[in-house]
C-alpha cells in the first residue's frame, strides 16, 4: 500500500495517480515498469487526502486536509489487506510518524505500521531536489535496498497471481 500526500492537479484532472514527472521517478525508484506499478493486485495507491486540494498563493499545492485521511484513508487501511506500507513523502509521514525526524524515518531500518514494515520515501516531485542533493546517500545506499523489498514483494505478488 503507498499513501502519499495528495493527487496533483494532472492525477486529478486523469484519475490516474502518479501519471506524471513523480511517477516517473518513483518508478524508477522500485525498479518497475508502467504495467506493473499500476497492477493493482501489486502497488495498491492511495494517499491522505483523494483530491487535489488547490493551491497556495505561493504556487504551491496546499496541504491535504486531514479530515480526508480520518474519513477515508483510515478505513481503506482495515480493508486492504497488505504486506507493507510505502509512505512517500514528508506530509504524509508526518501524519503517521508526528514526532519522528523525516530524514530518520527515510534510512531507518525495522520501522512499523500498524504491526506491518514500512518504508518512508522522500517524495519523487522534480520540486524535492533540495531534500535528494542534501542526501545523496538515500541514493547511492537506502534506494538499492528498498528496490530489494519491492522486487521479493512483486515476486511473491507474481507467484500468486500465477
Amino acid at each position: 500500500m503507498q499513501i502519499s500526500q495528495a493527487p496533483s492537479l494532472r492525477v486529478h484532472e486523469t484519475g490516474k495517480p502518479f501519471a506524471d514527472q513523480s511517477g516517473q521517478r518513483l518508478r524508477q525508484w522500485y525498479g518497475v515498469d508502467t504495467g506493473m506499478f499500476y497492477d493493482k493486485r501489486v502497488f495498491y495507491i492511495t494517499s491522505i487526502a483523494h483530491c487535489y486540494p488547490g493551491k497556495t498563493g505561493k504556487g504551491a499545492d496546499r496541504r491535504p486536509p486531514l479530515g480526508c485521511a480520518r474519513l477515508w484513508l483510515e478505513k481503506e487501511m482495515e480493508i486492504v489487506q497488505n504486506e507493507i506500507f510505502i509512505i512517500i513523502g514528508s506530509v504524509a509521514a508526518r501524519y503517521f510518524f508526528p514526532q519522528s525526524d523525516f530524514t530518520e524515518l527515510v534510512f531507518a531500518q525495522g520501522l512499523m505500521l500498524r504491526d506491518k514494515p514500512a518504508i518512508v520515501l522522500p517524495h519523487p516531485s522534480p520540486t524535492n531536489w533540495r531534500w535528494l542533493t542534501a542526501h545523496p546517500e538515500f541514493e547511492s545506499g537506502r534506494l538499492p535496498q528498498i528496490r530489494e523489498i519491492i522486487a521479493d514483494i512483486v515476486s511473491r505478488m507474481h507467484n500468486i497471481g500465477s
